[in-house]
């Protein structure tokens, strides 16, 4: 399987499915581990893409956006619910993928 030109990748997708697919494959397959896989497989993807088209500071903040919104869904879950912290956590992390990479293409 060869990989598209990170150049020629759109982010926010991939963000938000990272976000999104693994909290769908841990809780379906009941194998919470498997959740990091997907994490950190899209993060991986996006975030090459993140380095090559807006430079080592911005894929830092936006891995840290990532990263952080899959932390701050487990306490947002309790206040709000599972599926809205997981959405609304890939939709930021979406939204900041698009704004600082996507849109420049």
């Amino acid at each position: 399987m060869q990989l598209r030109d990170a150049a020629d990748v759109t982010t926010a997708p991939i963000a938000a499915l990272g976000l999104v697919g693994g909290y769908v494959a841990a809780r379906e397959t009941g194998i919470r581990p498997l959740r990091g896989v997907v994490l950190g497989a899209a993060g991986l993807y996006a975030g090459r893409t993140w380095l090559a088209r807006a430079g080592a500071p911005a894929t830092a903040g936006l891995a840290a956006l990532y990263l952080g919104g899959f932390g701050a869904s487990h306490p947002l879950a309790k206040k709000i619910g599972a599926w809205p912290s997981v959405l609304a956590v890939a939709a930021v992390s979406a939204a900041a993928s698009w704004a600082v990479v996507d849109r420049r293409s």
